[in-house]
């Protein structure tokens, strides 16, 4: 028996950061180490989506309870794992979707697969004595990653007149990780203080941006540039401009027709969305674009990605679902340059690496993010540094369980000390 064979697991129904039910999951190894990892959730889903178990019982949590995943955890998965050591990650993953035995992991639920995945790797860790992304990236695992800080909210993560989800502040030009972050933090309460100025609400969303009802969406982006530059900054040298539209949130057909309803844009084709694209990054810092288009509207991302993908990174999020079968599709078709990288998405530890990992053999950009309902869990910061991706995005300089994960890695960075790497691409 190895002192690192997994003694218990056992899951707990908990909250996350909208109030919402979700997985926790402890793991006792044999050497006395015990874990626990929590399970985010996300607002802005892609139809294909691993699926989130809930237990659809209107009396309680209005039906999003997490009951049978939890169930499925200490019932199902649990005692299949104890015995085995800790440290074999992807035979650990791989049994578990075996006992699913669905594509989506749709009967145990990916939220209780990855529960176990994360709070396996984390006790592994642990239980060697090494940080947990040291564990998953290994000896040459010290890139600390460009926070994409998401300061200005709308679509479905904010109830306001915005239709585009995020817009967000790069610090590309930053000597470091905490200087980036520091960047964007003070360019953060600048923005308050305009927003204030012009007599905008200065409530936040869901990931801690702040959410006014605006007169366009290209508003979003001038209010953000003034604030870079009373900051102290310089627009496109210290902090750009990245945006993820979430299209499939406005889209009527999921496919090539859009409604920008809130910003006055009416009606749109993939085309005119394009056009108004290449508009923008003419005239504005933008680096990076996500889901620009909709899930289902393949031929329109690929026009996208031709049109503008030699200038800015093109991210697909709902199109791509952190799964290597539409990610290969995509390379295969040029239909991005880039991939969202959510660990829920997928479900579980391994399969979330192998997505990364493809990304990165084929030329592509992996931008590991967190979800809208979140927790104070910082396993993602972690993985951030153990994927050497170079770029994330955690939310705003608001709301705790995002700075958990910027903490975390202000703590990985002063780990790693001059060791530490950091740049834009």
């Amino acid at each position: 028996m190895s002192q690192s064979d997994i003694r218990s697991v056992r899951a707990l129904e908990v909250l996350d950061s909208r109030g919402n039910p979700t997985v926790r999951v402890f793991v006792t190894l044999q050497d006395g180490t015990k874990v626990s990892a929590s399970v985010p959730s996300g607002a802005s889903t892609g139809e294909y989506e691993a699926v989130e178990l809930r237990d659809g019982d209107p009396n309680r949590y209005g039906g999003k309870g997490v009951r049978k995943a939890c169930a499925n955890v200490n019932e199902i998965i649990a005692p299949e794992l104890i015995g085995i050591d800790a440290t074999e990650q992807a035979m650990i993953d791989r049994l578990m979707i075996e006992l699913d035995g669905t594509e989506n992991k749709a009967r145990l639920g990916a939220n209780a697969i990855l529960g176990v995945s994360m709070a396996v790797a984390r006790a592994a860790a642990q239980s060697h004595g090494v940080e947990l992304y040291r564990y998953l990236g290994g000896a040459e695992a010290r890139r600390l990653p460009v926070p994409c800080m998401n300061i200005l909210n709308g679509g479905e993560h904010a109830d306001n007149s915005v239709d585009f989800q995020e817009f967000m502040a790069v610090p590309l030009g930053a000597p470091s990780f905490s200087e980036g972050l520091r960047y964007v933090a003070e360019t953060f309460h600048t923005l308050k203080k305009i927003l204030e100025s012009k007599g905008y609400a200065t409530s936040v969303g869901d990931e801690g941006g702040f959410a006014p009802n605006l007169g366009s969406n290209e508003e979003a982006i001038e209010l953000i540039l003034e604030a870079v530059e009373k900051a102290g900054y310089v627009p496109g040298e210290d902090i750009a401009i990245a945006i993820d539209s979430a299209a499939t949130s406005f889209s009527t057909d999921k496919k090539g027709h859009y409604n920008l309803k809130w910003s006055g844009g009416g009606e749109m084709t993939s085309d005119d969305l394009i056009a108004l694209a290449e508009k923008w990054v003419a005239k504005y810092p933008i680096v990076l674009w996500e889901d620009p288009l909709a899930e289902e509207d393949w031929e329109g991302f690929a026009k996208f990605t031709k049109a503008l993908g030699d200038k800015i990174e093109v991210v697909g999020d709902d199109i791509f679902v952190t799964n290597t079968k539409f990610i290969r599709r995509g390379i295969e078709e040029h239909t991005a340059n880039a991939s969202l990288i959510k660990l829920n998405q997928i479900g579980s530890v391994t399969e979330t690496v192998d997505a990364v990992t493809l990304c990165l053999e084929h030329g592509w950009r992996a931008f590991l993010s967190h979800r809208s309902g979140e927790t104070a869990d910082t396993f993602l910061a972690d993985f951030a540094v153990a994927m050497g991706s170079g770029h994330l995005k955690s939310g705003s300089a608001s709301r705790s369980e995002r700075l958990a994960k910027y903490n975390r890695l202000l703590e990985i960075e002063d780990d790693l000390q001059s060791n530490a790497k950091y740049y834009w691409k």
